[in-house]
């Protein structure tokens, strides 16, 4: 699991954030000695950072180079300082991407699960994701079922990916089109739609059927 360290002084929102990341499959952790930020990262290792600009003592662009001395982890700003000189400094600064506040909390997950697709190799872990028989093969776009392979499309093998990943919980829709499509642009529903029809109709080709629940004014999911 991926760790995640949060340095953020309202307490309210580290904590929204945490249970997020965590509901997430994630492992999250606070700072709150904001004086001694370089004592939390080295003792926690984190995958990545979530870093507010504006903190007691020493502001984030100040732990940012820091962090940097020591390592490349990816930092991705949260701040509510969003104009253009601020953005600008914090990626100069070392940091890998900005997200103004307020945001929505789905695409502040979907942009830290980017950032580590990106960033990590995951072949040094399982590179197949199974479910009920259905087996996906994260090292190219394929899918088995009972010794049939099936091509997927990219689109349609990260519809599934997503889905096995959080199996048992529902996955909603702007999550979904954050993941496929790894933009803030605007994309119409009804392109998600059209590819869950097709990827459905596929599945039901090789014999799996009803794998991919709707859920009405929610999302997707596969139980």
């Amino acid at each position: 699991m991926h760790k995640i360290l949060i340095v953020e002084d309202d307490t309210t929102i580290a904590n929204i954030i945490k249970e997020q990341l965590v509901s997430w499959g994630m492992i999250a952790h606070c700072v709150t000695d904001f004086q001694n930020v370089l004592s939390d990262f080295t003792e926690f290792s984190p995958h990545l950072i979530l870093m507010d600009i504006s903190l007691p003592f020493f502001n984030g662009y100040h732990w940012c180079s820091e962090i940097r001395k020591l390592s490349q982890v990816p930092i991705i700003f949260i701040s509510s300082a969003a104009d253009n000189m601020n953005i600008v400094m914090a990626i100069n600064m070392g940091g890998d991407d900005f997200i103004a506040k307020p945001f929505d909390m789905t695409v502040l997950v979907a942009k830290v699960q980017a950032l580590l697709r990106r960033t990590y190799d995951f072949t040094c872990g399982s590179d197949i994701l199974e479910h009920k028989g259905v087996i996906l093969n994260l090292g190219d776009t394929s899918l088995t079922y009972q010794g049939i392979k099936l091509d997927l499309t990219k689109n349609e093998h990260r519809i599934l990916q997503v889905l096995l990943e959080q199996k048992g919980k529902v996955v909603r829709r702007d999550t979904l089109m954050y993941r496929i499509w790894e933009t803030d642009d605007f994309i119409d529903e009804n392109t998600l739609t059209v590819n869950i029809t097709r990827l459905r109709k596929k599945l039901a080709s090789v014999g799996i059927e009803e794998f991919i629940i709707t859920k009405k004014g929610l999302g997707y999911m596969v139980e």
